[in-house]
């Protein structure tokens, strides 16, 4: 086989959460492109409309599904209509998330000790006890396909200190810690676990961030590269884990983070701005 053929997934049945912008749409994209039909999933019906389009533009089917993964039984629910709309599941990026919000939807940064216990319960809710409830519901789907690979989204948030976001970073680790147990113990039923840390990148949730000067500024002033990725940079990596490439990778956390998260990386001669917390 091609080297490059290995990263073709025709025919196969995937599922993205979280699909209507940024990392979700781009991943979804980039399954069309490798030959998948798609079920895409978002809060809302319109926000998938892009999405729907340009996996049909790709000459692969497409099915839109909306739900609010905050409200209990919604992700089973998402799983259980995936797989009826596409005759089954191979695929599943569960890319959906969220961070503490305002009721304008504006995302709050506190640090734990004056964060709210609603804002923390929120964040659990969708992306652990979601990705639990999604993973639980998907086994039984995926346990019936040859060629199957759960991928979770997780962050580099789970793997480095993150003040003022602590419960989305400890979201995040915790669904690494799922990924390895996952791995290990759906193994022998051929079902390939991991996990995808992006770092910093732009999207319209990092907006508030991404577009604030000083906040920008801090942040890319620990990553070696010394930029933001762009969503299409995720791509790749997703494709490889969702592909038979990856076919002995399973328990694994594959970090897009421009160097981030390696030891002392953001500290070898990148001079670093004060931080915008210091005072907080």
């Amino acid at each position: 086989m091609n080297a490059v053929d290995l990263f073709r997934l025709d025919g196969a049945r995937a599922l993205v959460t979280g699909a209507s912008r940024g990392i979700g749409k781009a991943v979804a994209e980039g399954l069309a492109d490798a030959g998948c039909d798609l079920a895409v999933t978002a809060r809302t019906l319109p926000a998938l409309d892009s999405t729907v389009r340009a996996v049909d533009d790709r000459g692969r089917k497409a099915v839109a599904l909306d739900g609010d993964l905050a409200a209990p039984g919604t992700a089973a629910g998402l799983v259980g209509r995936a797989a009826s709309a596409l005759g089954g599941l191979d695929v599943i990026v569960h890319n959906a998330g969220t961070l503490p919000t305002a009721a304008d939807g504006t995302p709050l940064l506190a640090p734990l000790q004056h964060a709210d216990q609603r804002h923390w319960d929120a964040v659990i809710a969708v992306n652990l006890n979601a990705t639990a409830a999604l993973c639980r519901a998907a086994h039984p789907h995926l346990a019936e396909s040859e060629r199957a690979s759960l991928v979770l989204m997780s962050s580099v948030a789970g793997l480095v200190g993150t003040p003022m976001m602590e419960a989305y970073a400890a979201t995040k680790a915790a669904q690494l810690s799922l990924t390895r147990s996952l791995a290990v113990g759906w193994a022998r039923q051929g079902i390939r676990v991991n996990a995808l840390c992006p770092g910093w990148t732009r999207t319209d949730m990092t907006a508030f961030a991404s577009e604030t000067g000083p906040l920008s500024d801090w942040l890319t002033s620990h990553v070696p590269l010394g930029r933001w990725a762009t969503a299409d940079e995720v791509v790749g990596a997703a494709l490889f884990l969702a592909s038979p490439a990856s076919s002995f990778v399973t328990g694994h956390a594959l970090v897009v983070d421009g160097g981030l998260a390696v030891p002392d990386g953001g500290l070898a001669g990148h001079p670093k701005p004060p931080s915008p917390f210091a005072a907080v």
